[in-house]
């Protein structure tokens, strides 16, 4: 399927089409979603999910033992922190749009707005990380499988 030139302002094409194959403008795409997290592909050993933080949110304080993530930042700015544990976040750096943030497995890791508008995110999980389908609306949502 190619949504690429289809993208509307709404959520009605706000899915996981993942496995198949699927071709999207992933800045447009990412811009007109506003839930916490949405899986939009979900393959066998990757997954990309899209995420909207409200201005003075987080990703949260999180950690993946086998999963290599990819942030990329569509829109907004914000702050990046990572360690070796939640204690001793020794790297920090200053994000904004088009930057590019890698998180090796197994390192600790959050993401905060910084700016007025909510930050428009992609995120790549090698192997994925979320169930297929995965929506949820705020932080404090429960996944849940869509499908």
């Amino acid at each position: 399927m190619d949504i690429g030139q289809d993208v509307k302002n709404n959520n009605d094409i706000l899915r996981d089409y993942g496995p198949g194959a699927f071709v999207v403008e992933i800045d447009k795409i990412a811009e007109i979603n506003n839930n916490y997290r949405t899986a939009l592909w979900t393959g066998k050993y990757i997954q990309l999910t899209l995420m909207s933080i409200k201005p003075n949110e987080s990703i949260g304080l999180e950690m993946h033992p086998d999963t290599d993530q990819i942030i990329f930042i569509v829109k907004g700015k914000g702050m990046v922190k990572m360690g070796d544990t939640q204690e001793n976040m020794t790297f920090e750096s200053n994000v904004f749009e088009d930057c590019a943030i890698f998180v090796p497995a197994g390192k600790w890791h959050n993401v905060m707005n910084t700016g007025r508008v909510p930050m428009k995110i992609y995120t790549v999980y090698a192997p994925p990380h979320h169930p297929h389908g995965t929506i949820q609306t705020n932080p404090s949502d429960i996944e849940k499988e869509m499908y």
